[in-house]
Parts: C-alpha cells; sequence; structure tokens
C-alpha cells in the first residue's frame, strides 16, 4: 500500500522536478534557476552523487554549446548528447537514487503486478534535448477538421486493437495511488518520451527527409522501445506513436502529443489491465 508519508521529505525534489519541467511550457526563462534548485536539493537528499551531477551538467553544456556551433562540430555535439540522453533513459549513469513508490501492485484481479519509480535520471533528457532543438517548443498551428477525425479514429481504436490482441482486456479501476501515477507518467514519462521522439527524433527526420519518412520512422522507433512487452505490445506503441507524430506534426505543439500521449495512458490504467493482463 502506498503513503504520502512515503514522499517525504525526499519527494521534494521530485516535486521541484515537476515545477521545472512544468515550466518548460508556461516560463521557459525560469526551467535553469529551478533546476539548479532540484539538482541542489538532489545533492543533499544523497538521490545524486557529485559525479552523476557533473555528467548531468557536462550534457547540459555541451547542448547549450552547440547552439553556436556548424557543421561537424554541431553534429559531434547532437551526437554526444543523444548518447548522454540515452544513458540517463537506460538507468547506465551511476549515482542516481531513483525513488520506489510502487512495488509490484496490482490496478486489478486480472492485471499483472506493476512496479514504479519515480524517476530522475530519465526526466533529465528534457533539458538537454531542448538546448540542442530549442524549436521543440514551437508556436501552434491550426489544424483541419479532417486531421482532427483522423486522430479521433487512431485514438479510439488503439485501444480496441490492443484488446483484440489479448494484451490487456477490459477492467475499470481507481487504485489509491492513481495520483502519483498521473504525475509521474504526464511529467516525467510522457514529457520526455515525447520530446525525444517527436520533438527531436521526428522534427530532425522531417528536416532532413519528409514529414512521411520522419514520422513513420520515429513511430517505428517508439514501438520497438517498447519490446519488453512483445510483439502485439510493439505493434501497438508504433500505432501509438503514429498518433503522436501525427499530433505534434499537424499541431506543432509538443505538448498536444504529451496530453494525448498521457491521455492513452490513463484510459489504459482507468478501463483495462495495467500494464497488461494475466
Amino acid at each position: 500500500m502506498f503513503h504520502l508519508n512515503d514522499l517525504w521529505p525526499d519527494g521534494l525534489v521530485w516535486l521541484l522536478l515537476a515545477s521545472t519541467v512544468l515550466s518548460l511550457f508556461f516560463k521557459p526563462k525560469m526551467w535553469p534557476t529551478l533546476l539548479s534548485l532540484t539538482a541542489a536539493t538532489a545533492l543533499s537528499f544523497a538521490r545524486i552523487s557529485p559525479l552523476a551531477l557533473s555528467i548531468v551538467v557536462l550534457g547540459l553544456v555541451v547542448a547549450k554549446q552547440s547552439q553556436r556551433l556548424t557543421g561537424m562540430y554541431k553534429a559531434i555535439c547532437h551526437g554526444f548528447v543523444i548518447i548522454w540522453a540515452a544513458a540517463l533513459v537506460l538507468h547506465l549513469i551511476p549515482g542516481f537514487s531513483n525513488l520506489l513508490v510502487l512495488d509490484k501492485v496490482f490496478s486489478g484481479s486480472n492485471s499483472i503486478p506493476f512496479t514504479m519509480y519515480l524517476n530522475l535520471d530519465k526526466p533529465l533528457i528534457v533539458f538537454g534535448l531542448f538546448l540542442l532543438v530549442p524549436s521543440m517548443l514551437k508556436q501552434a498551428t491550426s489544424i483541419a477538421r479532417p486531421q482532427l477525425i483522423v486522430l479521433a479514429l487512431l485514438f479510439a481504436s488503439l485501444p480496441l486493437l490492443a484488446w483484440s490482441t489479448g494484451i490487456v482486456k477490459p477492467e475499470i479501476s481507481l487504485p489509491t495511488w492513481t495520483w502519483i501515477f498521473v504525475i509521474n507518467n504526464l511529467l516525467f514519462t510522457c514529457v520526455a518520451e515525447e520530446a525525444l521522439f517527436r520533438g527531436y527524433i521526428q522534427q530532425r527526420l522531417i528536416e532532413r527527409l519528409t514529414p512521411i519518412v520522419g514520422i513513420t520512422v520515429t513511430s517505428l522507433l517508439f514501438g520497438l522501445a517498447h519490446f519488453a512487452g512483445g510483439i502485439f505490445f510493439i505493434a501497438i506503441a508504433t500505432l501509438a506513436g503514429l498518433l503522436y507524430g501525427l499530433t505534434y506534426y499537424w499541431t506543432g505543439r509538443l505538448a498536444f502529443a504529451v496530453a494525448i500521449h498521457f491521455t492513452f495512458n490513463l484510459l489504459h490504467l482507468l478501463l483495462f489491465t495495467y500494464p497488461m493482463a494475466n
């Protein structure tokens, strides 16, 4: 059973991190200050080591310097930051003490056990990627009604397709830990994944190739990133990636892709077995 007391006082680190992530979308000039405060708090609570913090700072500095460079030097900086981001996502950098909040819990009687950490390393990639490609938070563009219909149909069909494969089953539930799931999934998972796949990979591919190739390749990569769930999970994740990719491309707002991604994940938790059927 998860209790609010389990988050105190260490949860202050993730409260500050959540504020920092939100500032990117609402007060972009504030995030360096808030991130510095988050880092200092994490260091004081031993949630990050001096070595890990140094590696984080190095990645951010390289990303920032890339804005002043061109050609081969700029490409090298991008390559370094992407490797840095991958290491953070895969928890390969030592010195992070992520907070375990759910340990083999069940969302319902037909669901498999679910474990969740409040990660400190993975969300940090958002800031490095934003420094690499500030345009990922570009202004919104108008979306046509046919495009909205396509997005709505794709969104509605995904749960049915997942159900038809047997990886999930209908199961209405409202776990006591839903609120912490909402915070973690929205701000620390969906924002990081959308920044990486749509804000960076898709946008860069579209700039160099075509929208069709960029969105398709990014969707496939997003699906493959969910390989642990099996072939059907990969297929559904690929189609979900297509939904998020089209949302970002047609609206021009990363926040909209994040919102659709999070809504899909939340409905998965509330209306179906989570993360999969047993």
